[in-house]
């Protein structure tokens, strides 16, 4: 059976597109497909009817071939397509033995067939349509019009989507925010649950970012985009979804290229049981009938169906609940996971660090001094640690100068020209590694080494405490894994093992640069395992691109991050992990079900017909029942319920 094309972003998912969905049914009722198949049905049971009320034949007949051009003119088309393209698909197959049995005067099996074939395609159709829907009542999508604040001054309402890097746009209290970008002036609260699930609204001043579709609270603010509106979280998150939906599992690829050769058999076979028969000197009628049996019960719907609509409705139950998987093959490489490694800044922690202490190395500078030359030079930085040093002196009303020359220099830190000196926030083991930072490690900080023009001038210990459920998460994934999850970060070691000891991992490798956490990954898969990385940084990006399946932690997170990862939990929980890892799992367990069956149908039909006497309604029934059997258990994984804890 033909794929349906999936709606591409931009068009039933765009980000513009907020056409209400109340209810399932007004759902169903807007695939076309299914509009078809019920039209198609309901011209069956008319012409049924007239049939059983013995109406004149000419009526009855009408109202069958009515019911084959409804509910058979997309296969048709899409056979026709396919044909042309030197290509032989089992819709044409199907069309053909329903035009067969037509032609012999069994008009209501042909008609059965149609309605049946019609229905499982919209079954199909409507697995896609959940998927798409799903993300887009997840998030509460950006405003079609937007203040945007003239070169000259005053404000001129236009359209969202001509908004452009550098823009400056004013957003009032109880506005949806039209863009991403970074607030200039005002001070509000926003209602970003959307994007990144925090349950409290969060504070935005000058310097904060904020995301297109949040809800602005009392405040007034005035906003700088960042990013243009097909770049925005919300639009990408979208385009991520429809390239899930436009996506085919290697399974579902290696049935298509199989069932190329198979429906070429099945042709073979089928003239074969017509000739063969003639020569013998057969009837014509019963031999047609027997042929045109054996294609319908031969062809491999159900086969074709087994694999996706398990793994859509998987993606799409995945995204109601906050976890955005990319496409169908990402869902299968999350059902091989063997072995889970975690970042631990942002993942494992909060991302939220909080400066303790600052120890002076030198009398130029007092505390005050160094925060603030140290969030000047952290002021571009996205690493959580930098953010941290810059909230400090936001909260010590420490005036932070302006910086120049920004550098970020991956696994190390950053460094900037400050007053006109060059600042360095460094890792200690890139920074000299003064005495004092022993100390400070040992009692479980992380620590940063603010060296001037080359001088260590300062150390700084931060904390960053666990996620709440960080340990419930880890006793999941050991529950879901042969081991426990293996802890990858670039902090000191003794950071590490405290969170480690907090939420029970026992493998952790610390200290590791970007580069040796790809080493690590690939040191992980040389023994067997199948490894997904979960990290939320810029950083952890090359490995999330060596491991076997990765995931990103917020949609707020480093683009690069996003982009590389398979899958990314829009919400702010860690138990998603191992609750996406086992739905994925459930959703191989009915692929392989939907093979078994489909497989067990035909082989038990093809028998029937060959050495017994199938009545073609009963070889229509079992075929294409077979065939809807199979779509029906892969929705299955749409419920709820699916999505439940390891």
């Amino acid at each position: 059976m033909t794929t349906r094309t999936p709606t591409p972003a931009g068009s039933a998912l765009s980000a513009r597109d907020q056409r209400p969905a109340s209810t399932w049914q007004v759902v169903a009722w807007s695939v076309p497909s299914v509009r078809w198949a019920a039209a198609a049905l309901a011209l069956f049971l008319v012409g049924l009817a007239a049939q059983l009320l013995e109406v004149p034949v000419a009526v009855w007949w009408a109202c069958y071939l009515a019911c084959y051009l409804t509910g058979g003119w997309q296969s048709a088309l899409e056979g026709l397509k396919a044909l042309r393209a030197k290509r032989l698909d089992v819709d044409l197959l199907m069309i053909a033995a329903a035009i067969g049995a037509a032609a012999i005067g069994q008009i209501f099996d042909g008609a059965l067939l149609i309605v049946i074939f019609a229905t499982s395609g919209a079954l199909e159709d409507l697995a896609t349509r959940r998927t798409e829907d799903s993300v887009r009542s997840l998030l509460t999508l950006a405003p079609d019009r937007t203040a945007r604040i003239r070169p000259g001054g005053g404000e001129e309402v236009v359209s969202a989507d001509d908004l452009r890097i550098g823009d400056v746009v004013v957003v009032r209290p109880g506005e949806r925010i039209s863009a991403d970008g970074v607030v200039v002036s005002g001070y509000s609260d926003v209602d970003q649950a959307s994007i990144t699930g925090e349950s409290m609204p969060a504070q935005k001043a000058t310097g904060d970012e904020v995301y297109a579709g949040t809800l602005n609270g009392s405040g007034g603010l005035r906003i700088e985009v960042s990013r243009n509106p097909s770049q925005t979280v919300v639009a990408r998150i979208v385009a991520m979804v429809a390239d899930a939906s436009a996506t085919k599992a290697k399974t579902q690829l290696f049935i298509e290229k199989v069932e190329q050769r198979y429906s070429a058999a099945v042709v073979a076979a089928t003239i074969a049981l017509v000739v063969v028969p003639m020569t013998l000197g057969a009837d014509f009628e019963s031999t047609l009938l027997r042929a045109m049996t054996f294609m319908i019960v031969a062809s491999p719907c159900a086969v074709v169906l087994a694999t996706m609509p398990p793994l859509l409705s998987a993606v799409a139950n995945a995204g109601r609940h906050g976890v955005l998987v990319k496409s169908a093959v990402a869902m299968e490489r999350l059902a091989d996971v063997s072995v889970v490694a975690l970042d631990k800044t942002g993942t494992l922690t909060r991302g939220r660090p909080r400066l303790t202490r600052i120890v002076l190395l030198q009398r130029d500078f007092d505390a005050d001094g160094l925060l603030a030359v140290a969030a000047a030079a952290e002021r571009s930085s996205e690493h959580p640690l930098g953010r941290a040093i810059v909230a400090a002196a936001q909260e010590r009303g420490v005036a932070v100068p302006g910086a120049e020359e920004f550098i970020a220099l991956p696994g190390r830190g950053v460094r900037a020209t400050v007053h006109g000196r060059r600042i360095e926030v460094l890792s200690p083991a890139r920074s000299g590694n003064p005495a004092v930072v022993s100390d400070m490690q040992n009692g479980g900080e992380t620590v940063v080494v603010i060296t001037v023009d080359g001088c260590p001038a300062g150390v700084m210990g931060l904390a960053d405490d666990a996620r709440s459920d960080a340990a419930d998460a880890v006793r999941m994934i050991g529950r879901l894994t042969a081991t426990g999850p293996v802890l990858l970060t670039g902090d000191h070691r003794q950071a590490a093992t405290r969170l480690a000891d907090e939420v029970g991992i026992s493998d952790v490798r610390a200290g590791l640069l970007p580069a040796r956490k790809v080493d690590a990954i690939r040191d992980l898969q040389a023994e067997g395992a199948k490894v997904l990385f979960a990290g939320d940084g810029v950083n952890d990006a090359p490995a999330m691109a060596a491991a076997h399946s990765s995931i990103a932690m917020g949609c707020a997170g480093a683009d690069l991050s996003i982009e590389t990862a398979d899958a990314v939990v829009v919400r702010d929980d860690l138990a998603a992990i191992p609750t996406a890892v086992a739905l994925a799992r459930r959703a191989r367990r009915v692929v392989i079900a939907n093979l078994v069956i489909a497989a067990t149908f035909i082989a038990v039909l093809v028998a029937w017909d060959l050495f017994g006497n199938l009545p073609l309604p009963l070889g229509v029934a079992g075929h294409e029942g077979s065939t809807i059997l199979v779509a029906l258990n892969g929705l299955r994984l749409l419920r709820s319920r699916a999505w439940r804890m390891p």
